[in-house]
This record gives structure tokens, C-alpha cells and sequence, in this order.
């Protein structure tokens, strides 16, 4: 049986949240297949996390429908709980607790017995790479391994769907690449991840499949390939050797831009960012700088990052807030 053949892992039909006169998530549509990781992008209020809520039960929708392998977060919550683990934004282990104890008693929880959450408690220890601390306090653990044991808890019971909302917020670079290769390292075990995140790199490193969420709206949807192709035109970058000319550089760059679009300075870093259609953008670039007598260190023609995809489509950067984003943190 193919991944294709399967019950999706997800499945969102009309979702609509409102907090009083702010909505949340309105009319939300999207499907994720089994075995995969799948990337939900948007900007801070856009309905992340009112998402995550809601396919993990602490929250219920307005309207629409949420099933997760089949079982419908309202209608059916046991199911839906048995078979998920949710990381959130922040680790939710006690911090007084020994790392081994948090496992073991999350294990309780899920009603295994005594003996079984001890053992599966070592053997995830183990497989996050937390045995030499186990018998140590969580509150004398760094961020990173804090953040490695709650996703460690979440997947105590071995749920076959894991619920990452924004799960290397705050991490320093090593403790991402090392998130990052525990969740492929989960994919391939067969584990379904949806994950929620602000970081353009991070959804285009891990999902196979991404939406992009603006307002509480699915506004766009694809691999990550596709969503790049759509942007239907290429991304160049011109850096600047003196920064004092970035005004001048710009202008004379300015009708090189493809239809629609502008030209995006970086003062601090002296480049300019275009997206331009013509084949010999770069070639014109550098003639009409040299003519001008403007340096440039850099130049480079390349294909569009998903950070150049998501500005076209919302007109904004994934870390630009919205109103919506206290209401729905809070809620």
C-alpha cells in the first residue's frame, strides 16, 4: 500500500475559530498525507497555532471539521488524543522533575504500567541522546535538551501523528540542526509530523509538502519545488562595495524588476534584491552599474527561496505580526 492509498494523517474541511471579533481560522482547507512531514507557514497571528489547538482537542472549532487518521477532534477526542503528540512552542516538562522521571510519569499517563513506562522511558532517553542526564533536574538543563525532552514526552506513547507548533523557537543554530535531524530521523520510522514554524529554511530543510496560512486562510500549496516555481520568476542579488551608493544603484536598477514587484534594499548588508524575468538581467545589471560607476562585490541570478515566495503571496515576512497574534496566543 502506497502513502497515497492511506487514510490521510490530517484533514481540515471549512475550519473556521473566531476570539470574539477577531478571525482565527477562516474556512481552512488542507490534507496531510501519512508518513511525511508537512510545513504550515505563516506570518504571528495567521492561525497556527488556533490550528494546533484544535487538532489537539484544547480547543473547538466553530465551525467545519478536523479528523486526524480518521477520527474527528469533536465527535471522537479519546481517539484523536491517543494518537497525536504535541510539542508546543515551549518545552511543557516540569522542571523539577528529573528527566527521567517527566518520561516515566508521561508514560503513566498513558496508562502503561509501571514497568513498561520505565522501560520506554530509557529507551527514548536513549534515542534523544538524554541518558547521561536522565537522573538530573530539568532545571539545570540548557535549552536545547530541554527542547529535545518534550519532544522526547510526546512520543512516550508512540503516536503515529506528531504536532510540532514552532518547535526550535529560541533554539541557538546547533540545537535546530540537531531538532532538525531528529524529526527526519521520525519521518523515516514512519511517523506523520505536522509542523508550524516562522522559519522559511526550516519548512523547505524537513516538509515534503507546505501550505502557506495568511489570515486563517490556506493562500497557497505545494512542495516546496512548487511553491518556488510559482513564483514565475528568478531572484537577482546585487551587493554593493560601497554602501554610500545603494540609493543610486537602486534606481538604476528599478525598471529591471519584473511586473508588479520592487526593488528590496539591505542597507546594513549594501544589497539590493530584485525579481526579474529577463534572461540577461544579470549581464544588464552590471552594464548599467559600470556605466553609472558603481561597484559591485557581488552578483547572482538565482531561483526563488521560499522567503521570496511568501513575501510575493502576503506582501510581508513570516516574523511581521499581525493583530490577531495576541488573541490567538492567548486563547
Amino acid at each position: 500500500m502506497t502513502t497515497n492509498d492511506l487514510v490521510p494523517a490530517v484533514e481540515v474541511d471549512d475550519l473556521a475559530v473566531s476570539y470574539g471579533a477577531v478571525v482565527a481560522l477562516d474556512g481552512l482547507r488542507l490534507t496531510v498525507r501519512q508518513g511525511t512531514v508537512f510545513g504550515l507557514l505563516g506570518p504571528n497571528g495567521a492561525g497556527k497555532t488556533t490550528l494546533i489547538k484544535v487538532l489537539s482537542t484544547l480547543l473547538r472549532p466553530g465551525g467545519g471539521q478536523a479528523r486526524v487518521l480518521g477520527a474527528d477532534v469533536g465527535r471522537d477526542p479519546l481517539a484523536v488524543r491517543l494518537a497525536i503528540g504535541l510539542a508546543g512552542q515551549f518545552a511543557a516538562v516540569d522542571q523539577e522533575l528529573t528527566g527521567r522521571e517527566n518520561l516515566e510519569m508521561v508514560g503513566r499517563l498513558y496508562r502503561l504500567p509501571a514497568a513498561e513506562a520505565r522501560r520506554r522511558a530509557a529507551e527514548i532517553l536513549e534515542r534523544f541522546d538524554l541518558t547521561d542526564a536522565a537522573n538530573r533536574r530539568v532545571s539545570t538543563y540548557s535549552g536545547g535538551m530541554k527542547r529535545r525532552l518534550d519532544l522526547a514526552a510526546s512520543l512516550t506513547g508512540r503516536p503515529p501523528v506528531l504536532l510540532l507548533d514552532e518547535p526550535t523557537t529560541g533554539l541557538d543554530p546547533r540545537s535546530r540542526q540537531e531538532l532538525w535531524t531528529m524529526i527526519d530521523e521520525l519521518r523515516n520510522a514512519g511517523t506523520t509530523v505536522l509542523l508550524t514554524t516562522q522559519y522559511l529554511e526550516e519548512a523547505d530543510r524537513l516538509a515534503q509538502d507546505i501550505a502557506v496560512i495568511d489570515h486563517g486562510k490556506v493562500i497557497a500549496e505545494g512542495t516546496p519545488a512548487e511553491l518556488k516555481a510559482s513564483a514565475g520568476t528568478d531572484v537577482l542579488r546585487v551587493r554593493l562595495t560601497d554602501p554610500a551608493h545603494l540609493a543610486t544603484a537602486e534606481a538604476v536598477l528599478a525598471d529591471l524588476a519584473a511586473t508588479g514587484t520592487e526593488v528590496r534594499a539591505d542597507r546594513p548588508t549594501a544589497e539590493l534584491t530584485l525579481r526579474v524575468s529577463r534572461p540577461d538581467a544579470s549581464a544588464e545589471a552590471i552594464r548599467r552599474l559600470d556605466g553609472k560607476g558603481l561597484g559591485v562585490s557581488v552578483i547572482q541570478l538565482t531561483q526563488p527561496s521560499l522567503d521570496d515566495v511568501f513575501l510575493a503571496l502576503t506582501g510581508r515576512t513570516t516574523t511581521d505580526s499581525d493583530t490577531d497574534s495576541k488573541q490567538e496566543a492567548a486563547a
